[in-house]
């Protein structure tokens, strides 16, 4: 059964062309940096898409959405949102993009109310207009009941939900979200991620960046995983998920492993990489069949105990720690 778009959300008719923010050549240097924290970036964003960013801590995932919101000018390259040049023309662009950063931009002694009339002020919205947007963000955010409280007595949870619909305030054609559920409650993350669902449905363009994998999972269309301000892959979750599957053996333990387990595996014949996580052993190689059998043998022989065994299938998780090595993997 199709789901219907909730009255608050507009459906966005679909722009002419393909995408909605494509990134050419894009780098950034900061003054005194040893290395660029952009190095280079080619990303394409089809319109309509849901689209995620992964990327260990300091890959360069920030930087990227502080370039796409205007608040950082890249050392070279080129910016198009929505066919427009992403420096030349911000104020066209500032009425079709929608922007919710990782720490939220909104002001504590206001209220949750207070707040949205003044971040839609600022976006040009004014009488009934901004009255019935101010309402309808509310309403998104199930925040009605706490819609006059001041924001410096809410949770963490309802922060974050007020500052995504501030982002919505304007009716934006393209979001970008950095980090959107970090540190909140599972209800409060349940619920964003049910509004986002519905927003893409009803044609808005979604980019996030997040730390979480089945969240990237769950949500996104496509994925593009970068490290060192390089992106080293991009696909739809469907594809890659398929090209990690037919390699991947994991094994889940009875008991702790010792701490040198994975270097120890990874020198089996086979194996490209082992990884160790809690009791779960995650071994990445061509041939299963013949890999397994000295696997077990090598946890036999440190008086490792297996629970279960199972390979041809693969975690996003999987992807990123194969295109990454396995460095500061999120969570």
């Amino acid at each position: 059964m199709p789901m219907h778009c909730p009255q608050s959300i507009q459906r966005v008719p679909p722009p002419h062309g393909s995408s909605a923010i494509e990134l050419r050549h894009l780098s950034k240097t900061f003054p005194g940096g040893q290395a660029p924290a952009l190095d280079d970036v080619d990303l394409c964003v089809p319109r309509g898409g849901f689209f995620g960013i992964l990327g260990p801590n300091g890959a360069g995932k920030t930087t990227l959405m502080s370039v796409l919101a205007g608040l950082l000018k890249p050392s070279s390259g080129t910016v198009r949102i929505d066919g427009r040049d992403g420096l030349a023309e911000r104020a066209a662009i500032k009425r079709i993009l929608g922007i919710v950063p990782q720490e939220p931009a909104i002001y504590p002694t206001l209220t949750a109310r207070e707040n949205l009339d003044f971040f839609g002020r600022m976006q040009g919205l004014a009488g009934d207009l901004l009255h019935a947007r101010v309402l309808a963000c509310l309403g998104l955010a199930e925040m009605n009941a706490e819609a006059d409280q001041r924001v410096e007595r809410l949770s963490g949870g309802f922060k974050r939900r007020l500052n995504m619909v501030i982002g919505l305030i304007h009716e934006p054609q393209i979001l970008i979200l950095d980090e959107p559920t970090v540190a909140i409650d599972p209800h409060s993350r349940s619920l964003i991620h049910q509004r986002l669902r519905e927003l893409h449905q009803a044609g808005i363009t979604i980019l996030i960046s997040t730390h979480y994998m089945e969240e990237a999972e769950q949500l996104c269309q496509e994925i593009a995983i970068i490290d060192q301000g390089r992106v080293l892959v991009q696909g739809t979750v469907p594809d890659l998920l398929a090209g990690q599957a037919s390699q991947t053996v994991q094994i889940q333990l009875t008991g702790d492993p010792p701490p040198d387990l994975g270097p120890a595996l990874g020198h089996l014949p086979g194996i490209a990489r082992a990884t160790v996580g809690g009791r779960c052993v995650t071994a990445v190689t061509r041939h299963p069949e013949q890999a397994i059998p000295p696997l077990l043998e090598m946890l036999d022989a440190r008086g490792l105990k297996v629970r279960s065994l199972i390979y041809g299938v693969a975690s996003l998780e999987q992807v990123f720690l194969r295109y990454t090595g396995g460095r500061s993997a999120p969570r």
